[in-house]
């Protein structure tokens, strides 16, 4: 089984990963999680290599040997042997004997010896970053340790990705203006912790319901950093950002979200209209299926867009398991899905039952200066 506790450390380490600002709090935050994929899966000895830009390992964070012991056996590892096996093909190792593996190098003088071996790529937004590896477990390492270290992988290549952009988003501050700069972490970051989130929503349907509770907790947390940084772009925007055709930017988010789930999501598109809403209209519609895929366990979710009454209608439909409105969870939004139709001076309703799915409608104002598409 998970340890429980790793679990529950996730939401704070997902905080972490969402706060990262520069080198120094990236240095740390990897430390931790390295020293959490040990503590968790009982191993002797972990270890984080980031790639760098030619495909070798730029950086090497190690928890267990000490510093007398690193300084006896050299230079870090480049990325060869069974660690360069990790960087090209991207998929979990799980190995009783790392020397029987046939790409193993062996390992240099003074290097302590080291048998079972488990390794998870770090990926954030289809890019590779680099490799948590963990090694040496009496008995060998488990499809729990594998979970685990898999959470613990996601919120790495998160905070990784997310330096980085800031990063180029620091370079681009000298010649970008602030329009660019928030389209940016729109469009690469928030997407990037939602990706976490899937992945974390994915890994929880496979343990026990302890387990998925305690990450379904991170997740939630994962929740309440994207809202905060939506709140900052929108902070950030000195002009409302350039009209853009609202069924391209539904049909992005249909395309991306539903990808990590068998659930069939079908998009009715009607008449189309453009209005300084449609962020506000396709963010309403990320939060109602991403409801629709975590909570909704449903088999098809339809999602319409038409105009009535002189509003554009965007309509959320799933055949899931439905909740009570009485007994409403805080981390689904439903609050601020109101709040945000309010804001344009619509509105947007919300029915639902338990065992017969959920409606969300939202009703965004036409007014007479918008154009259409």
């Amino acid at each position: 089984m998970v340890d429980r506790v790793a679990v529950t450390r996730l939401s704070p380490l997902i905080e972490e990963a969402a706060a990262v600002g520069g080198t120094a709090d990236l240095d740390q935050l990897l430390r931790t999680l390295v020293s959490e994929a040990k503590r968790a899966t009982g191993a002797r000895y972990a270890a984080l290599g980031v790639v760098g830009e030619h495909g070798v390992l730029s950086d090497f964070i190690y928890d267990g040997i000490t510093e007398e012991m690193a300084h006896q056996i050299g230079p870090p590892p480049s990325g060869r042997g069974v660690l360069g096996t990790l960087i090209r093909e991207r998929h979990p190792l799980v190995l009783d004997v790392i020397g029987e593996h046939p790409d193993s190098v062996g390992f240099p003088e003074h290097h302590p010896p080291m048998a079972t071996f488990l390794g998870v790529p770090i990926t954030a937004a289809d890019e590779s970053f680099g490799n948590l590896y963990l090694t040496e477990k009496e008995g060998g390492f488990t499809e729990d340790d594998l979970i685990a270290v898999r959470a613990l992988s996601a919120i790495a290549g998160s905070a990784i990705h997310g330096a980085r952009l800031q990063r180029r988003l620091r370079q681009l501050a000298v010649v970008e203006d602030r329009q660019r700069i928030a389209r940016d972490l729109h469009d690469s970051v928030i997407q990037d912790l939602f990706a976490v989130g899937l992945g974390l929503q994915a890994i929880s349907l496979g343990v026990d319901e302890t387990v998925a509770a305690g990450l379904n907790s991170a997740i939630d947390t994962l929740d309440s950093s994207v809202a905060t940084l939506r709140r900052y772009i929108f902070e950030l925007r000195e002009s409302p950002r350039p009209a853009e055709r609202l069924d391209e930017r539904v049909r992005e988010v249909v395309e991306r979200m539903s990808k990590a789930y068998s659930t069939r999501v079908e998009l009715t598109v009607g008449d189309v209209h453009q209005g300084p809403w449609v962020e506000d209209a396709v963010l309403l519609t990320t939060e109602a299926l991403s409801n629709a895929l975590r909570h909704g366990r449903a088999d098809v979710i339809q999602i319409s867009l038409r105009v009535e009454d002189g509003h554009q209608v965007i309509e959320v439909i799933d055949n899931g398991a439905g909740f009570d409105l009485g007994q409403v969870n805080k981390g689904m939004g439903l609050s601020s899905m109101k709040a945000r139709a309010d804001a344009t001076g619509g509105w947007a309703e919300i029915e639902s039952e338990p065992n017969r799915g959920t409606r969300v409608t939202a009703r965004l104002p036409i007014r007479p200066a918008d154009s259409r598409s």
